[in-house]
């Protein structure tokens, strides 16, 4: 039970990845600040979790059964919850689908739409009438970059994170009259059990359905660029989960959080052209053209992220004899 003054924050999909980062973090503030309520489908996965929190369990962090699919279940759970109140809600749990659209069942991007989409909106449902009655609240979405830039064969991922996003930026807007702020985190690229296993069962599917132009640019331009991508830009969970506590903590919480800062420019560059002609394109090139520079300029920003190109003007640094603390040939 929170303790007076303690915010009780709710988050979703707790198990492991961004949201075990995030209930982590919290529940082990210093000034212990926050009463933390993971949740997760099944209670049998919170060992990870357990273990992470170490002696913040049961102090400051409890954990419920919650199904984001399910209005009984997320019913349940707020009602459980000490006079429903809830200061902070993170919405975190969420699914990927990976492919070519045409070998894509209907059945799976419902899914993702089923816990992406109303997932979230069904526990901003369930929680927002709460907070309106106290007139305060915040509502956090664990959103992506995926939510503002589209990206070849994230389809319908990418269109459930597009969803969520408008239904938040108009949400938004209502809920500052009764003092409720909504904040999007929106990360790039994470390196996560969940993406990880994402990535292993794509390259053993065979997409039955699919024309063999397609499935060869998915399996040898997407796939690898992809893992390029993961390993030159890719944050950890405790990067995002630092992200959300700093939004959190702000006296003045941004509605948008590109976790991030690499990813800047790209979304920048679709608006900065209104037909949207420029951002397809480009990432067309990129895609298709421009494999191995893309490696490159990947390794590049690494090395520069981990500053051992700024400590020398030598180009060897990227040949490969040379490794860099960051662990790149």
């Amino acid at each position: 039970m929170a303790a007076e003054g303690q915010r009780v924050v709710l988050i979703t999909g707790c198990s492991s990845g961004i949201g075990l980062a995030i209930a982590v973090m919290l529940a082990r503030d210093e000034m212990k600040r926050y009463y933390v309520i993971g949740t997760m489908r099944d209670l049998k996965r919170k060992d990870k979790l357990v273990e992470a929190a170490g002696d913040a369990y049961g102090k400051t962090l409890s954990l419920l059964t919650l199904d984001v699919c399910s209005d009984e279940s997320v019913k349940q759970c707020v009602d459980s919850i000490k006079d429903r109140h809830i200061d902070i809600l993170i919405n975190n749990a969420g699914v990927g689908l990976v492919g070519p659209v045409e070998a894509l069942s209907m059945d799976d991007m419902m899914k993702v739409f089923q816990t992406n989409f109303f997932g979230a909106v069904r526990m901003i449902k369930e929680v927002m009438p709460d907070m309106k009655r106290r007139r305060s609240g915040h509502i956090i979405v664990i959103s992506s970059a995926m939510g503002l830039q589209g990206v070849a064969f994230n389809d319908v991922y990418s269109a459930s994170k597009f969803a969520i996003e408008g239904f938040c930026e108009s949400l938004a807007v209502q809920l500052l009259k009764f003092n409720i702020t909504i904040s999007m985190i929106e990360p790039g690229p994470v390196h996560t059990e969940f993406e990880m296993k994402m990535f292993a069962d794509v390259s053993k599917k065979e997409y039955v359905g699919t024309d063999p132009e397609t499935l060869h640019h998915f399996r040898t331009c997407y796939l690898p660029s992809a893992a390029n991508i993961f390993q030159g830009l890719g944050q950890s969970p405790e990067d995002i989960a630092k992200c959300t506590k700093k939004v959190i903590e702000s006296p003045q919480p941004p509605f948008r959080n590109l976790t991030n800062p690499l990813y800047t420019p790209i979304v920048a560059l679709k608006y900065a052209d209104e037909t949207g002609s420029l951002s397809v394109h480009t990432f067309y090139h990129m895609l298709y053209n421009l494999g191995g520079v893309m490696h490159v300029s990947l390794n590049i920003l690494k090395c520069l992220s981990c500053g051992c190109l700024r400590k020398t003007s030598h180009l060897t640094n990227l040949t490969h004899t040379h490794t860099c603390k960051c662990g790149l040939r």
